[in-house]
C-alpha cells in the first residue's frame, strides 16, 4: 500500500486536489523534468547565471497559468520553487533576476490558494519519486530528509480528522477516548519521521548544506519562508488536544506566522478551533468536579488516552530539540533560526508546554479523592 493509496485513492472519490499526490507528483506543466536533473550540478558550481537561465526559461506565459487546474499550478510552483532556493543559497534575490516570474508566482499563489513561493508540501509530500526527483544537491540524505517528510503526510492527515471529532466530544462519552488513541497512533509517524531523519541525515550535512537552500525569499517586498519542516503543522494537533485555550506567548507568534504556510483545508481547520475548548481543559474540568473516592471507568479511559497523545508528542518534540541542537550548536550552524523562521528555543518551549499539559493530566487522574457527603 503506497501513501498515495492510504490519503487518496482516486480523482473520483477525493475532493481536495491537494491529496491527490500521483496526480501532482506526475505533473510537468513547464516541461521541467530535463532541467531541473541538471540543478544539482548548477548548485555544485555556484553557477548563478546558469540558474538565471534556468528559471527564466521556466517562466511561463500568464495565459499558460490561466488554464492549469489546481493539480498543474502546483506541480508548476514546485518547479519554480527549486530555482528561488538555489539562486538565493547562492546569495541572488530571484524576482530581482528574473522580474517577469513575479505575476506568475502571484497568479499560482491565487490559483492554489497558497503563499507565493513553494512550501514544505511542494518540496516533499508533491515532489515526483525516483528519477524525476526534484532536489537541490542530488544527495542520498537530501533524498532521506524528503522521505522522511512524506511518511508523516499520511498520518497527520488521519489525525486532523480524528482531532475534528475530539472537538465535538466530552470526556465522559466512549468516543473521546477512542478519538484520543486512534489520534496517538497517527501521531506516532511523527516519531517514526524523526528516528528515519535521525538514522539517516547528519546534522553537519543539513546544517551547512542543505540550510541554505531554504532561506526567505523576497516577493513584492514580502519576505516568504522557504520550505520548512515547521510547515508540517503538528501544531494543528496541539490546538485541540491542549493549545486553544492555554495561551503562551512565543509558541502563539509562531503559529500566527505559520498558518499561512498550510493548505487551505488545515487554514479552515485552524480558524474553527483556534477558540475552542481543549481535551485538556475538558478533562481537567470533568475530574475536578467528581468527589467520589473512584472515578468512572469512562472517565479514567479518557485519561489514560489523553495521556498516551500527549507521550507521543512529547517523544518526538524531545528528538526534534536533540537533532535542532546539534544542527544549530556553536560548531555547525550558520543561522540562528530554523528554517520555519523559530529559533531553538522555541522548540524547547513547547517541549515544556507538552510535558507540563502531559503532567497535569497524569496528576489529575491519579490525585487522591474523598467520598462524597
Amino acid at each position: 500500500m503506497t501513501l498515495y493509496d492510504l490519503v487518496a485513492p482516486g480523482p473520483d472519490t477525493c475532493a481536495e486536489p491537494r491529496y491527490r499526490l500521483t496526480e501532482i507528483r506526475d505533473a510537468d506543466p513547464l516541461g521541467a523534468d530535463a532541467l531541473l536533473a541538471a540543478l544539482p550540478a548548477m548548485n555544485r558550481d555556484a553557477d548563478v547565471a546558469a540558474l538565471t537561465v534556468a528559471l527564466r526559461t521556466l517562466v511561463p506565459d500568464l495565459d499558460r497559468v490561466a488554464e492549469w487546474c489546481v493539480i498543474e499550478a502546483l506541480a508548476a510552483m514546485r518547479d519554480l520553487g527549486m530555482l528561488l532556493g538555489s539562486l538565493k543559497r547562492h546569495g541572488v534575490q530571484p524576482v530581482a533576476a528574473v522580474p517577469e516570474v513575479l505575476p506568475v508566482l502571484e497568479e499560482l499563489a491565487r490559483r492554489t490558494d497558497m503563499v507565493p513561493r513553494d512550501t514544505v508540501h511542494h518540496y516533499t509530500t508533491w515532489n515526483p519519486l525516483g528519477p524525476r526527483q526534484r532536489m537541490y544537491t542530488g544527495h542520498e540524505m537530501e533524498a532521506h530528509l524528503q522521505e522522511a517528510v512524506r511518511m508523516v503526510f499520511p498520518g497527520l492527515v488521519a489525525a486532523l480528522d480524528t482531532c475534528e471529532r475530539l472537538a465535538g466530544l466530552e470526556p465522559y462519552e466512549p468516543g473521546f477516548a477512542r478519538t484520543l488513541d486512534r489520534t496517538a497512533q497517527h501521531v506516532q509517524a511523527m516519531v517514526d519521521s524523526i528516528d528515519f531523519t535521525i538514522t539517516h541525515v547528519s546534522p553537519s550535512y543539513f546544517a551547512r548544506t542543505l540550510r541554505p537552500y531554504f532561506e526567505e525569499v523576497d516577493v513584492a517586498g514580502r519576505a516568504w519562508l522557504g520550505p520548512a519542516a515547521a510547515q508540517v503543522p503538528l501544531w494543528l494537533v496541539d490546538l485541540t488536544v491542549w493549545q486553544c485555550d492555554r495561551p503562551d506567548p512565543g509558541y502563539d507568534a509562531f503559529l500566527a506566522e505559520s498558518v499561512a504556510y498550510s493548505l487551505p483545508s488545515w487554514r479552515a481547520f485552524h480558524a474553527a478551533h483556534k477558540d475552542g475548548v481543549s481535551a485538556v481543559s475538558k478533562l481537567s474540568a470533568a475530574l475536578s468536579w467528581e468527589t467520589a473516592h473512584r472515578l468512572p471507568p469512562q472517565l479514567v479511559a479518557s485519561a489514560h488516552s489523553l495521556a498516551r497523545v500527549l507521550r507521543v508528542l512529547k517523544t518526538f518534540r524531545a528528538r526534534h530539540l536533540g537533532i535542532a541542537r546539534k544542527a544549530y550548536g556553536d560548531d555547525l550552524r550558520l543561522y540562528d533560526q530554523g528554517s520555519g523562521g523559530a529559533p531553538v528555543a522555541l522548540l524547547r518551549s513547547v517541549l515544556d508546554l507538552t510535558r507540563d499539559n502531559e503532567t497535569l493530566v497524569r496528576q489529575a487522574a491519579e490525585r487522591p479523592r474523598t467520598t462524597a457527603a
